[in-house]
């Protein structure tokens, strides 16, 4: 009656939202909340969504509810002196 559709999502494309949440809003959540992300993102790339419409996806759980998965998911942090110039010549790397 509502015209909804549904999708399914793999986890790996769930953490990848994760992760795509968090580097473009600053917003960290629990994987189970990056799934509708991970909807919309699926259903924009089929075309079932247009780009420029106005969609809005729950994400309640927050990225400390599973901290260990984030965790697991990056990298190890590069170390640096505490220098201008040296910190300088890594982010030009």
């Amino acid at each position: 009656d509502s015209n909804g559709y549904s999708e399914t999502v793999t986890d790996e494309e769930i953490l990848d939202a994760q992760k795509l949440l968090a580097r473009t809003e600053g917003i960290g959540v629990e994987p189970a909340s990056a799934a509708s992300i991970a909807g919309l993102k699926k259903l924009v790339g089929q075309g079932v969504i247009d780009k420029g419409e106005t969609i809005t996806c729950v994400v309640t759980g927050h990225l400390l509810k599973d901290p260990n998965t984030a965790i697991d998911a990056c990298t190890q942090p590069t170390e640096v002196d505490a220098d201008i110039d040296t910190l300088r010549k890594i982010l030009m790397e």
